[in-house]
């Protein structure tokens, strides 16, 4: 499978690229400084997403893996933007399906209550959060040929190796035995990883916990 991932510099976007490398997948790496990108068996092409994105940039993918947020570059309407020029170029680059690296605070804790809107959620990650809540919006409304997930990881997500078997669930916050919130990067990144090979949850939101 030809994979290109966007934002594979950073550290979720690093582990899903080792993680389809280690499974032989093609990866073409989109990046904004190519110069940081360590892997040498990957594609690179320099993308600025505060410009508009080009069709031949995605030419023979099969799937786009999207890690994209504002942080970095103190934007986070760059979130939503990305997602609408998304789905709005890959249809002329005939790429079928886009994958989301979603955040946790748009999961409900409650019927129509989001965990961002929870009084104990950090000040820090809130901006964060509530640009991938719009970028969510962006995806459920739109009209579109395009095959999207979005992969909301665990409130907890952190550097580390593969801890066992996670669990999937949707829109609803859940928790392990311990009432906590967590998965590693590693596997969040082999969740991914798997919704690309199988393709089992078209045009929705999942989320990946312990």
């Amino acid at each position: 499978m030809k994979i290109a991932i966007l934002g594979a510099t950073g550290w979720i976007g690093g582990a899903i690229l080792k993680e389809a490398l280690s499974r032989g997948h093609q990866v073409t790496a989109l990046v904004r400084d190519p110069s940081k990108l360590s892997a040498t068996d990957v594609a690179v092409h320099a993308v600025d997403l505060e410009q508009p994105l080009v069709a031949q940039t995605f030419a023979g993918v099969d799937v786009v893996i999207a890690a994209v947020g504002g942080r970095a570059q103190q934007n986070h309407d760059l979130v939503a933007s990305t997602v609408q020029h998304l789905l709005d170029v890959l249809p002329n680059a005939k790429v079928p399906r886009l994958l989301w690296v979603g955040g946790a605070g748009s999961l409900e804790v409650a019927p129509g209550v989001t965990l961002v809107s929870s009084p104990d959620f950090p000040a820090a990650y809130k901006d964060e959060a509530l640009a991938q809540g719009e970028a969510l919006q962006v995806f459920r409304a739109a009209q579109t040929a395009i095959n999207w997930t979005f992969v909301s990881p665990a409130a907890e997500i952190y550097p580390g190796e593969s801890e066992g078997p996670y669990r999937l669930g949707g829109d609803s916050f859940f928790t392990d035995a311990n009432g906590r919130s967590r998965i590693s990067v590693t596997d969040y990144a082999k969740a991914m990883l798997d919704e690309a090979e199988q393709g089992t949850h078209a045009n929705q939101r999942i989320s990946v916990a312990y």
